[in-house]
């Protein structure tokens, strides 16, 4: 029998090599201590990676991208992830880009994707409002044409990394007539625009990643509005469907797994007995569902680049992958019997490596109870399975 050979294997190479020579040992460690990254980190690392052309890897060429397939877009993520090289940032390169060159006119094309790129303009996503999260077809933010503007009032919830980006793409309703869906249209908005306030949300996590966004009266451009008026619903399913299909998902939840494992089996030399027993029944579990969540994961790239990806894949790979990373990071939680017994406000200012490590598995624990809620509950997740599987 004829030994296979791995196509990718000097690709796979290639990357690895990058990733251990480029990579800034300083950004390493702020990601095996799973420490919240912001704009300059992200940044610093998406620089790195424009100097070798690789800033965009899910792009094609000519739009500043490295014209790779999606399996070479999945080992692009695997290894980044297996080195601890920070995440690209997704709001730009994975969601607001790909909007732009399917549905976006030349000129909106040549004005922003370049500075998706090179990093220079960030993004965040205005979809949720108050009453108007899962069920988004029911948002109320108002946009009334005012010759060659929109007017702008209104709310958004839960908007990601607004703080420190540039521009928002968010959904507005255009009109009220016919079905929800049919008045919504999605506009690009500058974050410094006159009549627009951030304001940050408290979170249990106590990062600062989360904000409502108030626009009282916005004037934006008609020149900003993506596709046709009223033809948002058809770029925000799009969008969501890519976003629920990241390679980065599982890669970054392997690593996890693999950074806990370690400590874990350390552990059980010197501790036996049922907890210890039970602790290991739980990582052999979460082993076994990451090994299934990538065989997902790569059969939904492949019939992505064959065209026959459903939704219903893609959401079913997003509901079982925020269940198991709250599985994941909950064994590190009760790894340690007084990882509970150290609220975050009753940690030292100034601490040693293991106390700071902990500080930060608190923060992740506590920050992994979004996974569910985030990018379309788990609920809106089934419904979409359900309405593919059944035809409801």
């Amino acid at each position: 029998m004829t030994a296979t050979t791995d196509p990718y294997a000097d690709f796979r190479q290639t990357l690895r090599d990058f990733a251990q020579q480029h990579c800034p040992p300083a950004l390493k460690a702020k990601v095996r201590a799973n420490e919240k990254l912001g704009r300059a980190e992200m940044s610093e690392w998406a620089k790195i990676l424009q100097r070798k052309g690789w800033s965009a890897p899910n792009w094609p060429i000519e739009w500043g991208g490295t014209g790779w397939d999606m399996q070479q877009r999945y080992l692009f993520e695997e290894v980044m992830a297996q080195e601890d090289c920070p995440p690209l940032y997704h709001h730009g390169i994975g969601h607001i880009g790909p909007v732009i060159m399917h549905f976006g006119t030349p000129a909106q094309k040549e004005r922003y994707l370049p500075r998706i790129v090179d990093g220079s303009e960030w993004w965040c996503q205005g979809y949720s409002e108050p009453g108007a999260g899962s069920d988004l077809a029911s948002l109320r933010t108002a946009a009334v044409r005012d010759g060659d503007d929109y007017v702008i009032n209104g709310q958004k919830i839960w908007t990601s990394h607004a703080q420190e980006a540039d521009m928002m793409y968010t959904l507005v309703r255009t009109s009220k007539e016919g079905k929800k869906q049919a008045g919504i249209s999605l506009l690009l908005v500058p974050i410094d625009a006159p009549g627009i306030e951030v304001r940050p949300i408290p979170t249990i996590d106590h990062w600062h990643h989360v904000n409502e966004v108030f626009l009282r009266d916005v004037r934006v451009p008609v020149a900003n509005l993506i596709g046709e008026e009223g033809g948002g619903w058809a770029c925000a399913k799009f969008l969501l469907d890519r976003e629920r299909l990241s390679p980065a998902t599982v890669p970054r939840l392997v690593r996890l797994l693999e950074q806990i494992e370690q400590p874990l089996r350390e552990r059980g030399r010197s501790q036996q007995g049922a907890s210890q027993h039970m602790l290991l029944e739980r990582l052999f579990l979460a082993q076994a569902a990451v090994a299934g969540a990538k065989e997902m994961l790569i059969s939904a790239i492949d019939e992505e680049m064959q065209g026959t990806l459903a939704s219903s894949k893609s959401s079913a790979l997003k509901l079982f992958c925020s269940d198991l990373a709250q599985q994941i990071i909950g064994i590190a939680f009760d790894m340690s019997p007084d990882y509970a017994a150290r609220l975050i406000p009753s940690l030292p200012e100034s601490s040693p490596a293991d106390v700071e490590l902990k500080r930060e598995l608190i923060h992740t624990y506590l920050f992994y109870r979004s996974r569910t809620l985030a990018g379309g509950t788990s609920e809106v997740q089934k419904n979409v399975i359900a309405r593919d599987i059944f035809g409801a």
